[in-house]
């Protein structure tokens, strides 16, 4: 517990360490339990982990990392705010972003591609922004 009982609340840094650790365990196809698991920690840690809301110790940083087979430093890519790819690790931080992104890589053809980025931009520009904030059902 923090000194003189205070709580803290999630820094910027652990919320941007977090961030990486979901981003790096999807790419590497883990779920929540399977990381869990191999840092011998309950799946709803690596929530909190994950969240920011609980700093994670040196010892196990280096641990996931390892689990992860990245270097340490990519859990704090972005933490100076100095990368401008800052916001992609946001965006591929949520499942279906990731899973559209994972989809869209593993397209070859050119035109293609060319058509489903023209096509999603007409999307998002279709949906007024009042509809765009709106929680999405999970089926995705």
């Amino acid at each position: 517990m923090p000194a003189e009982g205070r709580t803290r609340s999630a820094t910027a840094i652990d919320v941007t360490v977090g961030r990486n650790v979901r981003f790096w365990r999807m790419a590497r196809g883990l779920s929540q339990a399977q990381l869990a698991k191999r840092l011998g920690v309950a799946f709803q840690q690596v929530q909190k982990y994950e969240s920011g809301a609980d700093r994670i110790a040196a010892g196990r940083l280096v641990k996931v990392a390892d689990v992860l087979g990245i270097p340490m430093s990519a859990l704090f890519a972005g933490a100076d705010g100095a990368e401008p790819w800052r916001s992609l690790f946001a965006l591929v931080s949520d499942a279906r972003s990731f899973r559209l992104a994972h989809a869209f890589a593993a397209i070859r053809n050119k035109t293609l591609r060319l058509a489903i980025v023209a096509m999603v931009e007409k999307i998002a520009v279709a949906v007024p922004p009042s509809k765009r904030r709106r929680k999405q059902p999970r089926e995705c």
